[in-house]
């Protein structure tokens, strides 16, 4: 199908757009990648498409009926088609409206000569006849003759060639709707949720879409205005200062609807979650999240989404007083809890808990939740594991204002009730641009960097710009304050709004305000922020002592110890494709060394590098079922080592990770010696003893037995 009849069908309302897809998301970048192809006639990717008369919900004003037929709809290729609506049309596509493109891609110029691309830039372009903006010359607004009559005024030689270069570019661009993108169909007889299988597959070659986004898409399959009800609502968060994307909301979801942050595919079905997900949407949106969000305004002195590092910090709490609701007698939470809850919000700001893999992690803690009685006590001695909880001067080393540790100071100087020290306003959310918060140098960075402080040396620039060398002020006041020495500023703040500085955690020693005394004052307020901000947290709430089982995700990313050991089957050899007795056999040595060392946990389907392998190839010689699995590798411990070792000294758990089933073998410290019968080669029997060495199961030999014995038992 040729470009132009592609941007005709939108205009004519036969080529629509479902409103399961995403926004338009592509960059300035993006769309100056697809011309340049275009110009150049590289490949430009396919157009995938679907003709249905029971289409889903469509973005735009259009709504379907049954007198429309049948409708072709873009599965694939909707970035690239709004990128060239826009582009040639020079307006938005009818299937969104402003508020919805982030990213106006219109001011997109080309220099006619040399056929360069470029967005608007006044300097190069303003007086420049030959750079032309695309969707006016698409338009007939500009034409070639235009271009060569503005030329001559300005004195630029214009030859025939080039006068011909110029008119021939000129007719290349104007040919590009002419250019086919090859279409692809799907069949008319597929379902929706096959098209949005479908639109999942092919997307991979293009922006890939988020877990969360395509759990999206498939919602909105069964429930045709999710996307439109979840946007609403982050556009009346807005206007509260918390706006969220789409992926957190339904992070809230997946973790109330089925307790973790990851399997995104549990909200895929119909079935399952066509009448409960509306009705956990409504308590979430109307009751659990207004709640939460209330109590770190309130609470934890979170005036604004901007404030917080990661928002997925959110999800845990909001599972956690859902659940509270839906469940518990008493509804409310106590001042305890609400303590609690902050406490663990802080730190999970603090120590960055979702920076890097935050499914697996909301998985652990969302549990935790869950199943806790004292969760968040639990989830700061998670945070603990990985960190140290204390705050220690050294932290505020070159840390800017981007840093964690900056926004807890924020946090707590609100909560000593801080007022701006030339206004005397509080540092909360304040009305009005004038009064808005800033975070000003203390010792004004004009000064220090005719001092040494400048970005010559990378670390005196860093110590100009730590954030122990900020205060924060209106709007106002920053303009007030300009380039004026410390100790002038400091000394007027503390005289005209006397305990100012000290609720701002400035030293009120008047020495350490000279230009001389710079790095004495950064050293100072670090050590008084440090004691202040550990003594703030400490005193949120008293933690009880709590101790977690350790998660099996967490003993994979241990890997193999004394303690511990991966086998890949139990029965099968990759190898031979085959059922293998010396893997068997492998498998009680391990049991036997764990036992006769200080036990240990013995995971099968798993790869010595920790990789998931699943059971699979094991449960295809016992008729395929986790029953017969578990029946099998009981029957040979008992062979082994007798029914009594199987009851009391094995304990059996199968875990489901990465869709792959896992078995885990706790193996406790055994009470005596345990031996394992070895067939020879020449098939003699002989007892054999093992025992743990490093990650390890190895043999003792007949003579040190005895000695290891008396030590070990």
């Amino acid at each position: 199908m040729k470009i132009s009849q592609i941007l005709d069908k939108v205009d004519d309302n036969q080529l629509f757009v479902p409103a399961f897809q995403r926004e338009y998301v592509w960059k300035r970048k993006d769309a100056k990648s697809l011309f340049e192809s275009l110009l150049n006639e590289f490949p430009t990717g396919s157009l995938l498409t679907w003709e249905t008369s029971q289409p889903p919900e469509l973005k735009g004003s259009v709504q379907y009926n049954s007198s429309m037929g049948a409708i072709k709809l873009i599965l694939d290729g909707q970035q690239r088609i709004t990128t060239l609506y826009m582009l040639i049309r020079g307006k938005f596509p009818p299937y969104y409206n402003e508020e919805e493109i982030e990213n106006d891609v219109r001011n997109l110029y080309i220099e006619v000569e040399k056929k360069e691309l470029s967005f608007y830039k006044q300097q190069t372009m303003q007086d420049n006849p030959l750079w032309i903006k695309l969707s006016d010359i698409f338009n007939n607004k500009i034409r070639f003759r235009d271009i060569r009559d503005a030329l001559k005024p300005t004195g630029h030689a214009i030859s025939s060639d080039r006068q011909d270069i110029i008119e021939d570019n000129f007719d290349d661009i104007k040919k590009i709707p002419d250019q086919e993108f090859l279409e692809q169909a799907v069949p008319v007889k597929a379902t929706l949720s096959e098209a949005i299988n479908i639109f999942y597959k092919v997307n991979a070659s293009g922006i890939r879409l988020t877990e969360a986004e395509l759990a999206l898409a498939q919602i909105c399959g069964y429930w045709p205005k999710a996307r439109k009800i979840l946007k609403d609502k982050i556009s009346d968060l807005e206007k509260h200062g918390f706006p969220f994307k789409l992926d957190l909301l339904i992070y809230m979801l997946q973790g109330i609807q089925y307790h973790s942050g990851s399997n995104m595919e549990k909200l895929h079905p119909a079935e399952e979650n066509e009448e409960k997900l509306p009705q956990v949407w409504k308590k979430l949106s109307e009751d659990t999240l207004p709640y939460v969000l209330n109590l770190l305004k309130q609470h934890a002195f979170v005036d604004h989404s901007k404030e917080v590092g990661t928002l997925y910090a959110l999800v845990p709490i909001v599972v956690y007083v859902f659940e509270k609701e839906n469940r518990s007698e008493k509804k409310t939470l106590t001042g305890e809890e609400i303590n609690k809850i902050v406490k663990w919000f802080y730190y999970s700001q603090l120590r960055q808990r979702y920076a890097h893999q935050h499914p697996g992690k909301l998985d652990k803690d969302i549990n935790i939740v869950i199943n806790s009685d004292n969760p968040f006590d639990e989830l700061i001695g998670l945070i603990g594991k990985d960190s140290n909880l204390e705050i220690r001067p050294h932290e505020f080393e070159g840390a800017d204002i981007r840093s964690p540790i900056y926004k807890l100071m924020r946090w707590y100087f609100k909560s000593l009730g801080a007022i701006c020290p030339h206004t005397g306003l509080s540092i909360k959310k304040n009305m009005g641009k004038k009064y808005s918060l800033q975070q000003d140098h203390i010792f004004p960075y004009s000064v220090l960097s005719k001092n040494g402080y400048s970005k010559k040396d990378s670390k005196k620039f860093a110590l100009a710009q730590e954030c122990t060398n900020r205060m924060v002020l209106t709007e106002k006041a920053n303009l007030s304050k300009s380039d004026r020495p410390a100790d002038i500023f400091l000394s007027e703040a503390e005289k005209n709004f006397p305990g100012s500085l000290k609720k701002q955690c400035v030293p009120e020693n008047p020495e350490l305000w000279r230009l001389e005394n710079f790095e004495a004052f950064l050293k100072a307020r670090r050590k008084m922020l440090a004691e202040e901000l550990n003594l703030f947290l400490e005193g949120l709430a008293e933690p009880v002592d709590v101790s977690s089982e350790v998660t099996i995700e967490e003993l994979l990313s241990y890997g193999e110890s004394n303690e511990l050991e991966f086998k890949s089957t139990l029965r099968w050899n990759i190898a031979s494709k085959q059922t293998d007795k010396n893997i068997e056999k492998a498998i009680s040595k391990t049991i036997a060394a764990f036992s006769n060392a200080d036990g240990g946990v013995l995971i099968i389907g798993v790869d010595d590098d920790g990789n998931i392998l699943g059971l699979e190839s094991d449960y295809s010689t016992l008729e395929g079922d986790q029953d017969n699995f578990e029946l099998h590798l009981r029957e040979l411990i008992k062979r082994d080592f007798g029914p009594l070792f199987s009851k009391e000294n094995i304990n059996l758990n199968f875990h489901e990770i990465e869709d792959q089933e896992i078995c885990q073998v706790q193996i406790s410290k055994g009470i005596k010696p345990t031996y394992i019968e070895v067939t020879d080669k020449m098939g003699n029997k002989n007892k054999k003893f093992y025992a743990r060495s490093g990650n390890s199961s190895i043999e003792i030999q007949i003579n040190e037995v005895t000695e290891y014995i008396e030590n070990r038992f």
